[in-house]
């Protein structure tokens, strides 16, 4: 017997997709992935040596449930230093990924039947964890016009008498735009004639923004600090997917909360992970840097040929690693085996078994006319992925 609140739930479109290119590459097929959400750099050399220390060194037992003193001291004057937030250790929590983080932030603060806003395209997974917690998940529809990003408006005209939460994410998967300051204030001036509203800001990619220094919003609006969730961890920033480190910093009720469920559900993350995170957090950021230069490249090249394709529009995203074109000009066309282009999801299957490229198609992410192609990928695969992406398109009829 499977519970209802199991059956609620959708698998992630994203592991979906990347399953099926693995799929096709164990059948001997060339596919190019521009699907998963992970840098292609090596986890940098220092901390990887911590870890290595920390096993030798016999660190192999628990830890404190919210993680080592240590760490979560690191991580307070880390969000002092790059965020000019003031956190204490105890209102922070290490977890298993910031996927962890943000599923136990909302099941710590939402009821039954409580609303949270989610504009979209949203990450696959914001939805299903609001429904997880039996909530309920109120999508905003955003625009390409405004960059896919919420506007005051929408947002004021979103919330009810049973609004709980809002979550945020810049720089944005999928769409790699970020909130400007003044964005975030407008969005905050709202916000602060809702008290009962918890917001939930996603800064996973904090370190890969390219045109601007990266803005929470807490640095615009800092009177929403005791309704403010920060999420972060070290798997996009450090190249650490593998590691499953992540957490929160919020208020001390929150963090106090969030700790109770993790120590029933998972307990600490990995003992050797926090030795690893200890060492990027107090370590050199050349490698971050260097990730950066290259990430930035890489958007300025598949930028410009996008932009090159007739049918084809897409912005310049400020963060992240991935661009987020609006394809829906290719709707409707035929493929050269006779099959329907209707949707973001046959457009994507379609590149994927016919031309060998993987990408998320928008309808994962809550906007049909999109696709998310991620630029974590080396520039001889991007190169060869957008050949293969133009010879597609070209092939629809």
């Amino acid at each position: 017997m499977i519970s209802k609140r199991a059956q609620l739930l959708s698998p992630s479109e994203t592991l979906k997709i990347t399953a099926k290119a693995k799929q096709l590459q164990r059948e001997g097929k060339s596919v190019i992935s521009l699907s998963a959400g992970e840098p292609d750099f090596k986890t940098p050399a220092h901390i990887c040596n911590a870890a290595i220390e920390a096993i030798t060194d016999g660190f192999h037992g628990y830890t404190m449930n919210t993680g080592m003193p240590e760490l979560r001291e690191a991580i307070s004057a880390k969000l002092q230093r790059d965020n000019n937030l003031e956190y204490s250790p105890d209102q922070i929590v290490l977890s298993n990924g910031a996927k962890q983080s943000i599923g136990f932030s909302i099941l710590a603060t939402i009821d039954p039947g409580d609303e949270v806003l989610i504009p979209a395209p949203y990450w696959v997974s914001y939805p299903e964890m609001v429904k997880l917690a039996v909530g309920k998940p109120v999508i905003i529809p955003t625009t390409f016009s405004s960059n896919y990003k919420l506007t005051p408006e929408q947002l004021d005209d979103a919330i009810t008498k049973n609004t709980r939460g809002l979550i945020l994410c810049s720089p944005s998967n999928p769409t790699g735009a970020c909130y400007t300051r003044s964005e975030l204030k407008a969005l905050g001036a709202v916000l602060k004639e809702h008290p009962d509203v918890m917001i939930y800001s996603d800064e996973i990619y904090e370190y890969i923004v390219f045109d601007r220094k990266h803005v929470s919003i807490l640095n615009a609006v800092p009177e929403l600090a005791d309704r403010t969730i920060i999420i972060n961890g070290f798997s996009k920033g450090f190249a650490m997917t593998g590691w499953r480190l992540g957490y929160l910093a919020g208020p001390k009720e929150v963090a106090s909360a969030v700790a109770k469920i993790q120590s029933q559900e998972t307990s600490a993350p990995s003992s050797i992970s926090q030795k690893a995170g200890l060492a990027a957090c107090t370590g050199t950021m050349k490698p971050v840097e260097d990730m950066k230069t290259a990430f930035r490249e890489r958007r300025d090249y598949i930028i410009a040929e996008l932009s090159s394709i007739d049918g084809v529009e897409c912005f310049t995203p400020s963060g992240a690693f991935y661009v987020f074109p609006d394809l829906h000009r290719f709707f409707g066309k035929a493929t050269p085996a006779g099959g329907m282009i209707e949707s973001s999801t046959d457009l994507a299957l379609y590149l994927l078994e016919e031309h060998g490229v993987a990408a998320v198609p928008g309808d994962a992410f809550g906007e049909p006319n999109g696709l998310r192609l991620s630029y974590a990928a080396s520039m001889d695969n991007l190169k060869e992925a957008i050949k293969r992406l133009k010879e597609g398109l070209a092939s629809l009829t």
